[in-house]
């Protein structure tokens, strides 16, 4: 199966972040809809207080949106440019590579129109704008971005998932494909660190569990607390530790990842734990969990033999921008505005 999105993708990011995120996401979010004709819109555009706004999935099912399937060139040059506004090259590199995994797996299962790397879909919620709140997710089989813009300035980017199946593709053309290589290999880095310095205490199972814990959850809380605080560990080791959050916030342009690693460290870096569960050499089924006072990193690779790599982040009031409306909606009231 052809990827006819690949080379959009891994195109450069628009202006850099010279300019505002959310003018570009705006203006991106303008130029997408302007796009497209009304049957085409019907499907595109959801009113801000949609049930399908936290509608969170990143499993193979029946999606509402507009799939790249049937945008034309020019819709599909408009949502890759929606991509662009929040998307590192890194990140976007990883989301055209998980679109290249899906037509890998179509040629493993042999169900094309089951396994269809075109279906992967655009929505957009509310009006582009409006300082009330609007949003726009990206989604399809193993890749669920979601956007929120709230008082026209603050942007949540949580819930974010990546999937990678094959975890590392064995055959065929795409041989060696490692997507969430990153993820699994800074991970797995740490835990033996930490074992090797005498801190036992970062494997909590022998076992790791069957999938991340959180699942589909629209809501995600905090789990139980395990594994090693970073208050616990050497400099080395907090340095490793950060380099691991890195890779999670580090999927959004530098702007947005600079705002979510300083929230991280605002809430207090010492008090993240860092927790590990089964096996610790590559091929072994394993889990790993980052969790803070504010936000929840887990992944696993269980399935398919471990070669199959969850990876999700998940902030605990900032989903879908939970924080950010409530305080923005209190500020009105105090205001005597409308909202």
């Amino acid at each position: 199966m052809k990827i006819p999105l690949l080379s959009l993708l891994l195109t450069l990011p628009l202006a850099a972040d010279e300019i505002a995120a959310v003018a570009d996401m705006k203006a991106a979010a303008d130029a997408f809809l302007g796009s497209l004709d009304e049957s085409k819109k019907a499907k595109a555009l959801f009113p801000f207080d949609s049930d399908q706004r936290e509608n969170f999935k990143f499993t193979p099912q029946v999606r509402t949106g507009l799939p790249f399937k049937e945008m034309d060139e020019k819709q599909t040059a408009a949502a890759k440019k929606l991509l662009d506004t929040a998307l590192s090259d890194k990140g976007k590199l990883k989301a055209s590579q998980i679109m290249i995994l899906e037509s890998v797996l179509a040629g493993i299962e042999q169900k094309p129109e089951y396994r269809d790397n075109t279906k992967y879909y655009i929505s957009v919620f509310g009006t582009p704008g409006d300082e009330k709140g609007w949003g726009w997710k990206y989604e399809g089989h193993h890749c669920a971005l979601n956007y929120t813009v709230v008082g026209g300035k603050e942007i949540a980017v949580t819930p974010s998932f990546f999937g990678a199946n094959p975890g590392e593709v064995m055959e065929g053309e795409h041989k060696g494909l490692r997507v969430l290589k990153a993820e699994e290999e800074l991970g797995m880095s740490l835990a033996n660190a930490l074992l090797e310095s005498g801190k036992s205490a970062v494997k909590f199972s022998d076992k790791a569990p069957n999938e991340i814990l959180t699942a589909e959850n629209r809501k995600a809380t905090a789990l139980e607390p395990v594994g090693v605080l970073a208050s616990e560990m050497t400099d080395e080791q907090k340095k490793a530790l950060r380099t691991l959050i890195a890779e999670y916030t580090g999927r959004h342009r530098e702007a947005l990842a600079e705002d979510d690693m300083k929230k991280i460290d605002d809430a207090g870096f010492d008090k993240i734990r860092f927790g590990w569960a089964g096996g610790t050499k590559r091929g072994e089924a394993w889990y790993y969990r980052v969790q803070g006072p504010n936000f929840l990193m887990e992944a696993a690779n269980t399935q398919n033999n471990a070669n199959h790599i969850h990876a999700t982040w998940r902030t605990f009031e900032g989903d879908f921008a939970r924080d950010f409306m409530a305080e923005h909606y209190k500020q009105h009231e105090k205001d005597g505005g409308e909202h």
